[in-house]
């Protein structure tokens, strides 16, 4: 059966697999109700899903709000190719056959077209959109917040100079957890931006889940986690 890898990023390690049966359909997005979760503000609720359709797989962007990509391309659907990569907001899905797995006829249903937006114009709106936001950004100071996904509610404003992660009572922010250290991590609030740094404790603490072994800038929509709690990271004014 094909599979698919997910990464954060297409050079970084991989996240999860994820095997494609036959006859059935995969939901991709942010919500949980998704058979693919993709924790990131970028990624729509209901993104794309990826359907079984005569012979072959057929990836369909679900009218998202950033879109969904396929080997750089802009797609609005996709018939999928053993080594295709999916991106999805800051993620991607690489879509692979096992070794000796029997392909789709490259010219069944003219599989491999791929229906395209013009993608010079959307990139240009896409910029201006970016842009815009930036502007607006940097006429305010920008506060980085932690937002909970798992492990606790609400959010948690950085305000400080440095915030203090671990689960000793008197840390900003506490963790529980039998391997999270005292004092496991600390956020300092510099001029350029967030810096969180791996101060003590068997369990090193995570960003998009790569392990933090010294320290590490934060950016927008960034996923920590530490211990038994997962946050995600987002400047707002």
């Amino acid at each position: 059966m094909p599979k698919l890898t997910l990464k954060f990023k297409k050079d970084s390690t991989k996240i999860r697999e994820y095997q494609l049966e036959r006859g059935q359909s995969v939901n991709i997005g942010r919500l949980d109700t998704n058979d693919i979760v993709i924790e990131n503000l970028a990624v729509s609720g209901h993104h794309a899903k990826i359907d079984w359709a005569g012979n072959g797989f057929l990836l369909t962007d679900l009218k998202s709000k950033n879109g969904t990509f396929v080997n750089d391309q802009i797609a609005i659907s996709h018939w999928l190719k053993h080594g295709d990569v999916i991106t999805i907001g800051k993620h991607v899905l690489i879509f692979e056959y096992a070794p000796d797995e029997a392909q789709p006829d490259a010219g069944d249903k003219k599989m491999g077209e791929t229906m395209v937006m013009d993608t010079g114009k959307y990139r240009s709106m896409l910029a201006k959109n970016v842009s815009s936001k930036v502007s607006q950004v940097a006429e305010t100071e920008k506060i980085g917040v932690l937002s909970f996904l798992a492990g606790g509610e609400g959010e948690v404003e950085l305000t400080k100079k440095l915030t203090k992660i671990g689960k000793n009572a008197s840390s900003d922010l506490v963790v529980k957890g039998f391997f999270v250290g005292q004092t496991a991590a600390t956020i300092s609030k510099r001029p350029d931006s967030y810096y969180l740094s791996y101060v003590g404790g068997f369990s090193k603490p995570k960003v998009n889940g790569q392990a933090v072994k010294e320290s590490v800038e934060l950016k927008q929509f960034d996923v920590v986690e530490i211990g038994s709690v997962k946050m995600q990271f987002m400047h707002k004014t």
